[in-house]
């Protein structure tokens, strides 16, 4: 595991813009950057009032540690996306590295090969600024 990063307003900045390209490119409604134990990095877009974002990281994180444990079982070191789909919402987890993850909330007007080919490019920038703050 890899110090935490220092977050600077100008890393805070670039963060939230990246994930801001993100979201309008991909159409998705909301995306945000957790540690591996939860812990909201950064956050933009929208999301239903009634959700607590806290909480959805919390289980997110919990889901990806659970998805790395079945990926060693079957002979993976780790699965690098994490895809649920609902009727309404749906959910894609990318590791973004071995200590942080890209969540993102899209509904039905998006499809999930959208939030993946923009997704790519997003992890990569969120890598990089990852690496530099620390």
């Amino acid at each position: 595991m890899h110090p935490m990063p220092i977050v600077t307003i100008e890393a805070a900045e670039e963060l939230l813009a990246v994930l801001a390209d993100f979201l309008d490119k991909s159409e998705a409604t909301f995306a945000l950057i957790i540690d591996r134990g939860g812990t909201i990095i950064s956050q933009h877009g929208k999301i239903p009032d009634s959700t607590d974002v806290t909480t959805v990281a919390a289980l997110a994180a919990g889901s990806f540690a659970a998805t790395k444990e079945l990926a060693t079982r079957v002979g993976e070191a780790e699965f690098s996306a994490l895809y649920q789909q609902g009727s309404h919402s749906h959910l894609l987890m990318n590791a973004v590295d071995d200590d942080f993850v890209l969540v993102t909330v899209f509904g039905p007007k998006t499809t999930v090969g959208l939030v993946r080919f923009y997704s790519t490019r997003a992890l990569a920038h969120i890598g990089t600024i990852i690496r530099e703050a620390r």
